[in-house]
């Protein structure tokens, strides 16, 4: 399995628990945390839940280790580590409070139907 089929299944599992404002960033020589970020959001603690575990379980399914799974129980900021990917499932009031588009701005937005 490659990066590219992982960042793929990630970002087919948000959208298909309706994550809205589905962000890519390519972090390669930007960060040495991923290489890739996924960011979104939704408009309920519930939902929050729902995209990051869909996420986690769609990994799993596809052979890829989640690494950690953090903030779900206050489901204000899920972090889901996947390894060279790392999605941030934020609830809508917070996202724009930590705005990491803006802290990450030297990494290209990339679209995962071309990428992956």
């Amino acid at each position: 399995m490659t990066v590219p089929t992982l960042l793929e299944v990630a970002y087919k599992a948000a959208d298909d628990k309706r994550a809205e404002d589905i962000v890519v960033l390519n972090m390669k020589g930007v960060s040495l945390l991923a290489d890739y970020f996924i960011i979104c959001h939704a408009n309920s603690d519930r939902q929050v839940q729902a995209i990051a575990k869909e996420m986690a379980d769609q990994a799993g399914k596809s052979g890829f280790d989640v690494k950690r799974l953090e903030g779900f129980d206050s489901a204000r900021w899920v972090l889901v580590d996947m390894g060279d990917v790392v999605a941030h499932v934020f609830h809508k009031d917070e996202r724009a409070f930590y705005n990491l588009e803006r802290l990450w701005g030297d990494a290209p937005i990339i679209s995962v139907d071309s990428e992956a």
